[in-house]
C-alpha cells in the first residue's frame, strides 16, 4: 500500500462514522471506484495517488492559485470546474479538505419543488 493510499483510508475511518457517508465500493472501474460518497454522491477519491475533493468553482480557483494542486482533469482533456485534486507536495491536511468536500456535497440535496 503507497503512503497516499494508507492516508485515504484513514481519512475512510474518519468520515465513515458520519451521516449519509459511504466507503470507496472498490468495485467497477472508471470514475468513482475508490470513492467516498455522502448520499450517493461523491464528494472525495483517491486518484493517481491524488485527493481529489469536489468543492465550489471559487474554492477550487483559490487552491489553484495558491498552487495547493490543480483543477481534475479525468483523462478527459477538460479540468472540471468544481473538482480538485491536491498536489502531493501540498502541505494541507486532507481530513479538513475532505470535510469541506462533504459540507459542499452533503448541502446538495435540494430536490426540485413537485418532485
Amino acid at each position: 500500500m503507497t503512503p497516499a493510499e494508507e492516508r485515504f483510508d484513514d481519512l475512510v475511518s474518519e468520515l465513515l462514522g458520519l451521516p449519509g457517508v459511504t466507503p470507496p465500493s472498490g468495485s467497477g472501474s472508471g470514475f468513482g471506484r475508490s470513492a467516498l460518497r455522502v448520499h450517493g454522491k461523491i464528494f472525495a477519491m483517491l486518484v493517481r495517488g491524488q485527493l481529489v475533493v469536489k468543492l465550489p468553482k471559487d474554492r477550487v480557483d483559490a487552491l489553484v492559485d495558491a498552487d495547493e494542486g490543480d483543477n481534475f482533469d479525468a483523462n478527459k482533456g477538460t479540468p472540471m470546474k468544481e473538482w480538485f485534486a491536491l498536489s502531493p507536495e501540498s502541505a494541507l491536511d486532507w481530513s479538513p479538505l475532505a470535510r469541506e468536500a462533504l459540507a459542499f456535497v452533503g448541502g446538495q440535496q435540494k430536490r426540485p419543488a413537485g418532485g
